[in-house]
């Protein structure tokens, strides 16, 4: 570490507010599930050169804006669509001045590690019916969850919906979609590509186009009635070097 990095840190440290023992005050963020892995990376990493402690609570990003839209004490908001931060926004219950893009990602079908399954073309109608066979489809709730909307928004692009709609099976955010894979309760599922490559229990079958869905991507920003000073050090870190690092090894692309 140089030396200008350390003096940066320590006045980091200085400008931290602490509780009541004079440590530094613990920050909390709302995450989009999918950001699982590498938020948790990121927010050790920034305890480590900050001393401050970071609370992650991951969630379906529309469960989490509702939450902080109801008053829930979150600091800092990660979303993995634009329209939830939109929505907050429209609220002022964030402060727009502190909103950017942290990342990008992509969508993919996924089948369990141990399926038969090869590779599927997704412009083949009869060839995604073989490979979903009796079974059902796991996607994200697809009227409000972020993945299941890109992964309707796919299937309408694909002139898939009509047929795979009833077959469905929805989860409460992406993660609980391609847990039914990885159990092996779904023959196949929708997710983003860095929850493919983070569970060992499925694997990426086909990649679905990027302009057949709105473009996927995650806006953080400090929640509005959180003291700017105490989010302020980690946005900050979430803009930098270390964290696009981390990001990058997960799987994300630059937004």
């Amino acid at each position: 570490m140089t030396v200008l990095r350390c003096f940066l840190c320590l006045l980091l440290l200085v400008a931290l507010p602490a509780d009541g023992r004079g440590e530094p005050r613990a920050l909390t963020v709302f995450a989009a599930a999918s950001l699982k892995e590498s938020l948790d990376a990121a927010a050790e990493d920034w305890t480590r050169l900050s001393g401050q402690p970071v609370v992650v609570s991951f969630a379906a990003s529309s469960a989490l804006a509702r939450q902080i839209e109801q008053g829930a004490p979150a600091d800092v908001f990660i979303s993995a669509d634009a329209e939830w931060m939109d929505y907050l926004q429209r609220r002022q219950q964030i402060d727009p001045s502190t909103r950017f893009d942290l990342a990008a990602n992509r969508l993919v079908l996924i089948a369990p590690a141990t399926s038969s399954l090869a590779a599927v073309a997704l412009t083949d109608r009869e060839a995604v019916l073989r490979a979903l066979g009796d079974g059902r489809l796991a996607v994200a709730e697809t009227a409000s969850v972020p993945a299941g909307r890109y992964a309707r928004q796919s299937l309408e692009t694909l002139g898939l919906w009509e047929a795979l709609e009833p077959r469905l099976a929805q989860g409460e955010n992406v993660r609980a979609a391609m847990a039914f894979v990885a159990r092996g309760e779904a023959p196949i599922g929708i997710v983003y590509a860095t929850d493919a490559q983070a569970e060992k229990g499925v694997r990426a079958i086909a990649r679905f186009p990027a302009d057949g869905h709105g473009r996927i991507i995650y806006p953080a920003a400090r929640v509005a009635r959180s003291d700017a000073d105490h989010a302020r050090g980690f946005l900050g870190y979430l803009r930098g070097d270390r964290a696009a690092e981390i990001l990058r090894k997960a799987g994300f692309s630059p937004p």
